[in-house]
């Protein structure tokens, strides 16, 4: 089968040719519809992320939507032609990764039933982003009419958390590109901040000089972060997702520092998937990009921080 791999930490991802995998005792075969890119996938090819063990050739990606095609001896949760998606972060990585025509995996893995009315494309564009937000918003409920800036807000995670965050009863403060005003207001935003025009920190001060109450930043590295969480009220919380909360310093400031890490779960992935279905989420914008064109992805040139959801499809 044809998969988009690496053959050491750092190497240029390439479309190759592997052994198709046979599900194995108490597993499930994929036959892949859908992966969801997420920036992790960048980070592990690197090497600048190494969450588990891996195994080379390193076939990339973990979001996933697809068609169980086979099941493997024992007890399974699914039957054969089930529409699944879900998360597969699975040590050793590269062994279950998503960028491929199939995927054998555990029955017992992050996966939940596509709803009746999801695509593969939308529903592959779920799993780490969308539930990353669900999370974060569960954590820090409540958030009734509190002041939430979130920076980041048109991407991925952003697109989710805005709704949630909205939908929770919080003020929402989106830092955005201009060009992305209208769609996060729709998605409920309540103001907007340009970050190319003017620093997110100084347009804060100008027109909460009060401070917020809570900042969710998935877009920031450590002293973009620190000057933000800087504005939050003391009893407040700075969350980020790039781990460069400094949870001493805050601390001592009266702020709740939160390093997050997304915990992907079969019941997160089925309500993610029924807020999704029944309307009252939508996806973010997405970028179809075809198995055989997936490496291109790695070109300096390939807009890395384009907002909303990048999926490939076999």
């Amino acid at each position: 089968m044809r998969a988009v791999t690496v053959s050491q930490f750092g190497s240029q991802p390439v479309v190759s040719d592997v052994p198709k995998p046979k599900p194995g005792p108490g597993q499930i075969l994929i036959k892949v519809r859908a992966a969801g890119v997420n920036p992790m996938d960048r980070n592990i090819a690197s090497g600048a992320w190494k969450p588990m063990p891996v195994t080379f050739p390193l076939i990339l990606g973990s979001d996933v939507a697809g068609v169980v095609d086979e099941i493997g001896t024992g007890e399974s949760r699914f039957h054969r032609g089930d529409e699944v998606f879900g998360q597969l972060m699975i040590a050793p990585l590269g062994s279950a990764g998503t960028y491929a025509e199939y995927v054998a995996v555990a029955a017992d893995a992050p996966l939940a039933c596509v709803p009746a009315t999801l695509d593969a494309m939308v529903a592959a564009s779920l799993p780490t982003a969308g539930a990353t937000a669900l999370q974060i918003v569960d954590a820090l409920s409540p958030l009734d009419s509190r002041t939430v800036l979130i920076v980041g807000a048109a991407g991925g995670v952003g697109s989710f958390l805005t709704q949630f965050v909205s939908q929770a009863g919080a003020h929402v403060i989106a830092a955005v590109r201009a060009s992305e005003n209208d769609r996060v207001r729709g998605y409920g935003a309540s103001e907007t901040i340009d970050y190319l025009s003017e620093p997110v920190a100084s347009a804060l001060r100008r027109t909460h000089p009060d401070g917020i109450d809570v900042l969710i930043d998935v877009a920031s590295d450590a002293p973009a972060f620190a000057a933000l969480a800087a504005l939050v009220r003391r009893g407040g919380t700075a969350v980020t997702t790039k781990y460069v909360a400094d949870a001493a310093a805050l601390g001592a400031a009266g702020i709740t520092a939160v390093n997050f890490a997304v915990k992907i779960t079969n019941d997160t992935l089925a309500r993610l998937g029924d807020a999704v279905a029944s309307g009252r989420i939508v996806p973010p914008p997405i970028r179809r990009v075809s198995l055989a064109d997936a490496p291109a992805l790695w070109n300096p040139d390939a807009g890395r921080h384009r907002d909303g959801k990048t999926v490939i499809t076999p």
